[in-house]
């Protein structure tokens, strides 16, 4: 029988979508450890016992400054060298809405260059927060976690999700890379014309989540791990909705990647 990876599940204040993550990653076979941002600056070397890094959604920090932005300059600041060894050594890393916030803000998914970030996230068109339950499509070809999977039906729940790119040019040549993993789309499943809500906070090119160039660091702004089980599904009672939530393949992949 084969080991089963170790998952660190990162929390900060103001987390508050851990429990949910740690049980979709036991759910697909996982072994789950909660760290909190201060015993992981305290002891970096924690990392080295995980071959999964997972920054869950929430608010952490309070999004005080701007949603993930003092969390994201924690893992910069001080962090950067430990996370980078982390995933240079064929690791996953996992940020979902918040967590995808802290990713991007750290420059761990679109590495800064001379003018800084090259794309963010930002206060959805409708200057409100959003939460529904959203279709996507996928170009799962990069990304581990998406092996594999075409289409998903998932909650989100955030105020700052707008993914916005500095030019066209970043969006074409991430498109180009297979690196737009994740995008909003029409219930048909199809993504040309996409506005409110199926395009909830107005993203560029539909974006709803982003991975690196090596598909092993993934970000999304939908919650996979609300969607686990089939009683997850709003129309349970009245569709046929298969025997596991959609959510549960992205963490079965990536419970695979080291099978």
């Amino acid at each position: 029988m084969s080991v089963k990876p170790n998952v660190l599940i990162l929390r900060a204040p103001g987390t508050n979508c851990d429990h949910e993550t740690a049980f979709a990653f036991e759910r697909a076979g996982g072994n789950t450890q909660s760290v909190h941002i201060n015993q992981l600056l305290e002891t970096p070397a924690i990392v080295n016992e995980f071959q999964i890094l997972c920054l869950p959604g929430g608010f952490s920090y309070g999004d005080d400054i701007a949603a993930g932005r003092i969390l994201a300059s924690q893992l910069k600041g001080d962090l950067a060298n430990v996370i980078g060894e982390f995933h240079a050594s064929e690791k996953l890393v996992l940020g979902i809405c918040n967590g995808f916030q802290v990713l991007i803000k750290s420059g761990f998914l679109l590495p800064p260059d001379e003018k800084g970030l090259p794309a963010t996230l930002c206060w959805n068109d409708s200057g409100r927060f959003v939460d529904r339950w959203v279709h996507l499509k996928t170009d799962g070809e990069k990304c581990h976690f998406l092996n594999g999977i075409e289409n998903l039906y998932l909650p989100i729940a955030h105020a700052e999700g707008k993914f916005v790119a500095r030019h066209e040019s970043i969006l074409d040549a991430l498109q180009d890379n297979q690196q737009l993993a994740i995008k909003y789309c029409n219930p048909d499943g199809q993504n040309g014309q996409v506005v409110f809500p199926h395009n909830p906070n107005g993203s560029q090119r539909h974006v709803a989540g982003l991975c690196d160039t090596t598909g092993r660091i993934l970000g999304l702004m939908p919650h996979p791990e609300r969607h686990i089980e089939p009683t997850h599904h709003p129309q349970w009672t009245r569709q046929e909705v298969g025997e596991k939530g959609d959510g549960l393949v992205i963490f079965e992949n990536a419970i695979r990647f080291f099978g």
